[in-house]
């Protein structure tokens, strides 16, 4: 892979701005469907050409990088010290004025339909199921959207690489909603707040539980739910108008819990197509490929056994080396040629691993790094 933008045409540029602005400026990019990129080059070289501009209280401010077109830069810098500002203030203004040109295009049409429903999933382990669910969630929440995070594989990798421990096995959990053995606790009392980045205050996480491995064999054997298929979706219904999007981190596994996770994200009646579904994070090798061929097998029988829909919203190469040669670049190649889009390339590269380590939200860790932009892309695309 290579960086955004080469250096020939495109050079990082860093300054330091409030965190509102930085914040607001994610947001509105989105809704406009703009890179950020693009409304920082806009809105300087609308700023350069101004007579004047209010000041912007930058105070507080943190590092901010972003690509300009090679030179655009070094004009910023020119114009600001002919009015007397520092680059910084120049770069907060020519963002606020980018702002206040594009006011947001809010309110839409409320949903009628709850959450938008994206499940991760793919029955093969380790191609990145847990990275990519959360780095897409914390995209959706960078846009100001509601996220709420599920970690449904009873491994707990996505809790735990967050910072937070598994609910324990006499705990009330998800699967003991699921199972009605909830014990009268409401569900929203098990959702964490995920902090820091510029998600914060709008991404949720609900944890693992350690008796999730029992899920499989209660669903298969319990009165308790009629029909297996929609446990997950009855627990969920009472939190849904909360959040925007609902991001489920599945298990590597075909079983009843795949199951409930599949049916949760099935086209609901009243909803409009490529709305929820399942995003498939694979790997450019080919075992990716065998172990995608079963989870399809498995949505087609759904399909055809409760006559619903459960649309694949696309595929997520992750872990991508091009150094890896003739097997990555000629798998690469054949996910490329599905049917179903192929969202984004992520590269394999040391940041995602830093923050697992650190326990720490790779888009609060790195937040300008290959990997997050590549995440924020495969988030807007599938926001539409």
């Amino acid at each position: 892979m290579t960086a955004p933008y080469s250096s020939d045409d495109r050079e990082k540029v860093v300054a330091k701005l409030p965190t509102d602005i930085r914040r607001e400026l994610k947001v509105r990019a989105a809704e406009w469907t703009t890179d950020i990129q693009d409304a920082v080059t806009e809105g300087v070289t609308s700023w350069i050409a101004l007579d004047s501009h209010p000041a912007v209280d930058t105070s507080g401010g943190m590092s901010f990088a972003t690509y300009l077109p090679t030179g655009l830069y070094e004009q910023l810098k020119v114009a600001s010290k002919a009015r007397k500002v520092s680059y910084n203030q120049g770069m907060a203004q020519a963002i606020r004025h980018w702002l206040d040109s594009h006011p947001s295009p809010r309110p839409g049409t409320p949903r009628t339909t709850g959450a938008r429903r994206l499940v991760f999933g793919n029955q093969k382990g380790g191609v990145g199921k847990t990275a990519v669910s959360a780095g897409v969630a914390q995209a959706l929440a960078e846009t100001g959207q509601k996220v709420l995070l599920i970690d449904f594989d009873p491994q707990g990798h996505l809790t735990k690489q967050l910072g937070h421990e598994r609910l324990e096995i006499d705990s009330v959990s998800l699967a003991k909603h699921m199972l009605d053995e909830n014990k009268n606790r409401e569900l929203k009392d098990l959702f964490v707040p995920i902090k820091g980045g510029d998600f914060e205050e709008r991404l949720w996480l609900l944890p693992s539980c350690k008796d999730a491995f029992l899920l499989d064999a209660k669903l298969a054997t319990t009165r308790a739910v009629r029909i297996k298929e929609t446990a997950l979706e009855r627990v969920m219904e009472a939190v849904e108008q909360d959040f925007d999007f609902i991001v489920i981190d599945c298990p590597p596994s075909l079983g009843y819990a795949m199951d409930t996770a599949l049916y949760y994200g099935r086209t609901r009646e009243g909803e409009e197509p490529g709305q929820s579904g399942i995003v498939i994070p694979v790997q450019a090798e080919d075992t990716s490929g065998d172990a995608y061929d079963m989870l399809a097998e498995q949505m087609d029988d759904m399909c055809d056994d409760l006559d619903v829909t459960i649309e694949t919203l696309g595929f997520v190469v992750n872990l991508y080396d091009a150094r890896n040669g003739y097997i990555a670049t000629s798998s690469l190649q054949s996910w490329q040629s599905m049917d179903e889009p192929v969202l984004g390339i992520v590269p394999e590269l040391k940041e995602q691993r830093e923050a697992v380590r650190r326990k720490e939200p790779l888009l609060a860790y790195e937040p300008e790094c290959e990997q997050a932009q590549v995440l924020r892309a495969i988030a807007r695309r599938i926001k539409g």
